[in-house]
């Protein structure tokens, strides 16, 4: 690592070396509080997620020295740190989204039929989605939420929450099953008050 470009180097490097100079951890918080503050907004909100995120940060930085060097990419240590902090939040997580069902879509800007159409169709999709994930078992919803809305391949997740890759395997393939019912059954409803 370059004194003058801590940017170029891989985070093992930045990490190890911002046990001596504290500073360079910001280079961490710069690649990643980005993805971290994105993953925990879908599953606490935005408020609550400024605040995980500034903890997962902080026991991050406090626990620097254990990072393991063979790891080139801090993301999945830290997507595991932000998944333990939700998991202390799951009740609240759990919560939030029935409360989101119960009050309904904000309201749409009026004299855009185009965005309101967008936001309507967006708004019903994420009503549906909603209530499906707060049906999953919460190690189900940690698995989805790190592959699909956060991109993390299995060996990520499996690192990022501790389990074996084939665990991480079974639990998505249960939590998109589970999904899919959710989406299916709630089809099925519409259309039967339809037609009935």
């Amino acid at each position: 690592m370059t004194p003058e470009d801590p940017d170029s180097d891989d985070d093992a490097s930045v990490i190890a070396r911002s046990r001596q100079e504290p500073s360079l951890f910001a280079v961490i918080f710069d690649r990643h509080s980005r993805h971290i503050h994105r993953y925990l907004a879908r599953r606490l909100g935005p408020t609550a997620a400024d605040d995980v995120l500034a903890d997962t940060f902080l026991i991050a930085f406090d626990k620097r020295a254990k990072f393991d060097p063979a790891r080139s990419d801090a993301r999945p240590w830290l997507y595991g740190i932000a998944t333990n902090l939700v998991s202390r939040q799951r009740r609240t997580e759990v919560r939030e989204l029935k409360l989101r069902l119960a009050v309904g879509p904000p309201a749409a800007d009026e004299g855009h039929a185009d965005r309101v159409a967008d936001r309507v169709s967006v708004q019903a999709l994420g009503v549906r989605l909603d209530r499906a994930l707060a049906a999953l078992r919460p190690r189900e919803r940690d698995v989805l939420l790190l592959t699909a809305a956060e991109g993390l391949a299995y060996q990520e997740v499996a690192e990022a929450l501790g389990i074996p890759v084939g665990t991480v395997k079974s639990r998505l393939n249960r939590a998109r099953g589970r999904v899919r019912a959710e989406l299916g059954a709630f089809d099925l409803v519409k259309e039967t008050s339809r037609h009935g």
